[in-house]
């Protein structure tokens, strides 16, 4: 008899390819169009390469907590471990956030039932206490890994936590990972520290000389131990401090890592869906920074912790189709700039999480896991310059070479369909990420089109859609 939740599962995927399919339809038929089309000219030069996207430039974070329940991360989880192999083949996940400062590595194992089944992204409004991980934790992490082929980036508690329980954390890791263990990072957001586990005087020469304390703690216990950092928030001159240091002290720096968040708080005013799909000028502007920085130091750049709306995420703005548009945009623009990877937050059943779910009540596909789906595709590929001509800063192009193929992806976050002169006269294949509406959080998909959206040379793209053609 099959289980009724997995029929129930696979009755509600059918349904959103279902209703996907309809929309490429309405799309390529051009009934969707009901405003005056945006009209643009997309040009590619092939001369101008601008980066190669690696091949683990996907990847997920989630809360250091969530290893209390060594159940969770663990080979016998199959149904999150094909979920992430659909999204990568060698993909990267990362453990940290606010609860890895709240975290207590032991090796006597828990003989109670574990605190919670899945716990989901970090917020202020969260209640935190300490959680045991153990070495029955890190051997389930290593199966989990093994199963889906993906490495971690590993956080410890230097935030709250002492330095040789840090040491001693550090040496199981290494031990029971091994070749799956990307680097370790020392303490989580060190620039929020102020005032919340350090005195309003607290500034980046502090928290330097901690981690080079803490550093030199962990080699001694992991002679060939390699590092990343310093996974900040959002102050950059700790990102630029950071790259000068280990450039002259630190060889075993092998990343550079921040975190990324649209907007936020979750809750304030004005964290609505048009201010998600706008441009965010930071963005470029700490970008260039950090790629200048990584550079500086002779280590690649990775986004470590990000998404769409910081304290938890916005209902109804970071569960929706405009999460997926805002990841496929934002993945392909930091992979432009030269971005190793990327790894975005989630867990529990978090309002932006990409997988959202637990053991109990099976896992699930948000939105934003589409939005990756539709990145993947430009994993290996070296993206090209392309110039996309148009007075709509909310469409977006990118363009990309692998051996003889190219791909190309248009985002159209506006309420108007578009128009664009296609340089290219034929299409293998074609991909549509779409969905009912732009704040529907169900029927959201990523599917293989069967017939083109180009014609005559000029690409149709729906509303609040993405185009991804292969040529």
């Amino acid at each position: 008899m099959i289980n009724r939740r997995i029929f129930l599962r696979n009755a509600a995927a059918a349904a959103a390819v279902s209703v996907a399919a309809r929309h490429l339809l309405l799309a390529q038929n051009g009934s969707t169009a009901s405003a005056e089309p945006i009209a643009a000219t997309l040009s590619i030069d092939e001369s101008v390469t601008l980066a190669t996207v690696p091949a683990d430039f996907i990847g997920l974070s989630y809360e250091s907590a969530q290893l209390a329940n060594p159940a969770f991360f663990s080979a016998a989880n199959t149904s999150l471990i094909a979920l992430f192999r659909e999204l990568s083949a060698d993909g990267v996940l990362r453990l940290g956030g606010g609860t890895s400062e709240f975290t207590a590595f032991t090796t006597q194992e828990p003989s109670g039932p574990p605190p919670f089944d899945a716990v989901g992204p970090d917020s202020s409004k969260n209640v935190k206490a300490d959680t045991p991980i153990t070495p029955a934790s890190l051997r389930n992490l290593r199966a989990f890994l093994d199963a889906a082929n993906w490495r971690c980036l590993y956080g410890l508690n230097l935030g709250r936590g002492p330095v040789p329980r840090a040491a001693e954390e550090a040496f199981y890791v290494e031990k029971i990972l091994g070749p799956r263990l990307m680097a370790f990072q020392l303490g989580n957001e060190p620039d929020a520290w102020r005032n919340r586990y350090r005195p309003a005087s607290w500034s980046y020469a502090d928290y330097w000389k901690e981690w080079s304390t803490a550093h030199a703690a962990v080699v001694a216990r992991v002679a060939n131990a390699k590092f990343a950092g310093p996974d900040v928030s959002n102050k950059m001159a700790y990102v630029t401090g950071f790259a000068e240091d280990v450039k002259k002290n630190a060889p075993d720096v092998v990343l550079l890592t921040s975190h990324y968040y649209a907007m936020g708080p979750a809750g304030a005013p004005g964290i609505t869906l048009d201010k998600l799909l706008s441009p965010d000028p930071k963005l470029e502007r700490d970008l260039s920074t950090a790629k200048d920085a990584a550079h500086s130091a002779g280590v690649p750049y990775r986004m470590s912790e990000g998404n769409s709306c910081w304290n938890g995420g916005q209902p109804g703005v970071s569960d929706t189709l405009a999460s997926a548009l805002w990841v496929a945009d934002t993945m392909l623009n930091f992979a432009s700039l030269g971005c190793a990877g990327v790894n975005l937050h989630g867990g529990g059943s978090g309002y932006y999480t990409p997988i959202a779910g637990s053991l109990a009540a099976g896992f699930v596909r948000r939105p934003e896991y589409f939005g990756i789906e539709l990145v993947k595709q430009f994993t290996g590929a070296t993206l090209l310059k392309s110039t996309l001509d148009c007075t709509n800063d909310k469409l977006r192009a990118y363009a990309a070479r692998r051996s003889r193929t190219q791909l190309v992806a248009v985002i159209n976050k506006t309420a108007q369909p578009a128009e664009i002169q296609f340089p290219l006269r034929r299409v293998r294949r074609q991909w549509l990420l779409t969905g009912p509406a732009i704040d529907a959080k169900q029927s959201v998909a990523l599917i293989e089109g069967r017939t083109s959206s180009l014609h005559n040379g000029v690409l149709h793209v729906a509303p609040y859609s993405a185009v991804l053609t292969e040529n």
